[in-house]
């Protein structure tokens, strides 16, 4: 999912200790239902969950209360026209006149005339844990992708429940979060694997301390139920949504869940929806994508060695990190800097084009003697209080709408079989992954039943995008998708790896998302694009 494992996968190797807080800003309690509401409760159709009625509830209330939209606090860092605003949705659906939440909203509106806007747009980047609110940037810093779509629609972004400025969740002391340098996510022996299960252990007895009374309701039906409040306040009657990665699932779960809501949606960089993948397995099959894309880098790397010099072949590329690895944990690279963190760093590569240049010219600089650079581009800045904060948060998030999604194996024999397993083909990520997942298998919250994701009626043609080498969401969760939600079109962007489409630079893609949000159009079948231009030194 889109929030990079660069802040996530080095931090749960050191749980530590953890500081027994429960973090609940912004948690309101309602007025008294009022009679409005309640004849609205007894007026939907019977046997409709109780989750689902609530929705209705908290939809209908604010609808009539809107958005208070106002400039930005100064130090959220979004500045004029973007204006900021607050939803308040139910803790629990199922208990819609209970405890309250505020979600952070912001939108800038469309540059178009009154005559050419369609609404809002609204968006949603990945993670679990990942904010939107800087999607209204994209106007601002006038991106050309995003032109002809900002004409159509205001741009809308939310910080999920449990994220950023909505009402904020946390499992660990932010400064012990990113302390480094940490164990080795390879591990050695029994013994290091008896280090890394008590610290996931102990990092979801955190979750409990610390954020408890949010965690049962930290799932993706809850967000999408949050996401139709925040069409409604917004006074939109339908949903106009793009989401990227985690995005997509979200995406998926509100269209089964309000399928006559939706308008437009678009699906960048899919999470398999299945019931069987959320989320042990998608996991798993993340660390083969993973080795995938790393090799394609790898390759990349050795065909330009006249600027990087670190090997011709992929295989001596290969041996070179293998030793960069092994000098890092026989002795952390300025005292901070040990295999975890080198994987936390260098996993950006396989994640984005755009990081394959600066990954490798880091690494090269380090290789030519500039320690230093290396050290800046990998280790934590254990000064940046708000960044380590906001990564903490992340990852917070990530492990608790993960854990609550769906059942999770509780016996350590299943990790240890799949994981030593998968390790031997597919090292890059194999391990990392496990422990950041870890915490699940010990979580104390409910672990819920994933959506069964599936077309249901009024949900209109929905766009589907993906490169076909894609680390963080493998291509066949596209194709689960595509054939899941009937109608809709898949476009392939063959040969390609970058994780999240629509933002990359490839017309037969950035035309055919256009043409979809402003006219509503789709092609006739699937299309196959060229790959968008490799990166170069």
């Amino acid at each position: 999912m889109r929030r990079t494992r660069t802040s996530r996968a080095t931090a749960l190797g050191s749980a530590g200790t953890m500081i027994a807080a429960t973090l609940m800003a912004g948690v309101l309690t309602t007025p008294a239902a009022s009679a409005h509401d309640r004849d609205r409760a007894g007026d939907l159709v019977r046997g409709q969950e109780r989750e689902q009625v609530g929705a209705s509830i908290a939809a209908n209330r604010a609808a009539r209360a809107g958005i208070d939209w106002k400039d930005c606090p100064a130090d959220w860092g979004l500045a004029k026209p973007i204006q900021c605003g607050w939803v308040t949705v139910p803790l629990d659906y199922a208990k819609p006149f209970g405890k309250q939440i505020k979600l952070a909203v912001d939108r800038i509106g469309n540059t178009g005339t009154p005559e050419e806007r369609q609404g809002a747009l609204v968006y949603n980047p990945g993670g679990p844990g990942g904010s939107g609110m800087r999607f209204p940037v994209r106007v601002t810093a006038k991106n050309p992708l995003w032109a002809k779509t900002a004409k159509a629609y205001d741009f809308v972004g939310f910080d999920p429940r449990g994220v950023g400025h909505s009402t904020p969740i946390s499992c660990i002391d932010p400064q012990e979060f990113v302390k480094a340098p940490k164990l080795d996510p390879v591990p050695d022996g029994e013994a290091d694997k008896r280090v890394q299960r008590g610290l996931a252990a102990a990092y979801a007895d955190g979750c409990a301390e610390r954020s408890g009374e949010m965690l049962p309701h930290m799932t993706t039906p809850n967000t999408a139920r949050d996401l139709d409040v925040i069409r409604a306040a917004l006074g939109e009657e339908k949903l106009n949504f793009l989401g990227v990665s985690y995005g997509t699932y979200l995406g998926a779960v509100y269209g089964t869940l309000f399928p006559d809501h939706v308008r437009r949606l678009v699906a960048d960089s899919v999470v398999n929806p299945s019931r069987k993948k959320i989320w042990y397995q998608a996991n798993l099959d993340q660390d083969v994508a993973f080795q995938m894309r790393w090799n394609d880098w790898l390759t990349w790397v050795a065909q330009h060695d006249a600027t990087f010099h670190l090997g011709t072949t992929r295989a001596a590329v290969e041996q070179r990190w293998n030793a960069l690895r092994a000098a890092a944990k026989k002795d952390p690279i300025g005292g901070l800097v040990g295999p975890a963190e080198l994987i936390g760093f260098f996993q950006a590569a396989p994640y984005y084009d755009s990081r394959w240049v600066p990954v490798a010219r880091a690494w090269s600089q380090y290789e030519a003697g500039n320690t230093q650079a290396l050290v800046d581009a990998a280790a934590p800045d254990l000064t940046d209080t708000e960044g380590n904060a906001a990564a903490e948060n992340g990852n917070a998030v990530y492990t608790a709408v993960e854990c609550a999604d769906a059942k999770w194996p509780r016996d350590w024999r299943t990790w240890d079989r799949d994981n030593t397993r998968l390790h031997q083909k597919y090292p890059f990520l194999t391990w990392s992954n496990a422990w950041m997942n870890l915490p699940c298998a010990t979580w104390k919250s409910k672990q819920h039943t994933p959506v069964e994701v599936t077309t249901r009626k009024g949900l209109p043609p929905v766009l589907i995008v993906q490169a076909t080498r894609d680390a963080a969401t493998p291509y066949a969760g596209a194709l689960e998708l595509h054939k899941r939600f009937k109608g809709s079109r898949l476009i392939t962007e063959e040969n390609a790896g970058s994780h999240g489409v629509t933002g990359i630079v490839n017309p037969c893609i950035n035309d055919r998302v256009d043409r979809y949000l402003l006219t509503g159009e789709l092609d006739g079948k699937n299309v196959s694009c060229a790959p968008h231009a490799t990166p170069k030194p």
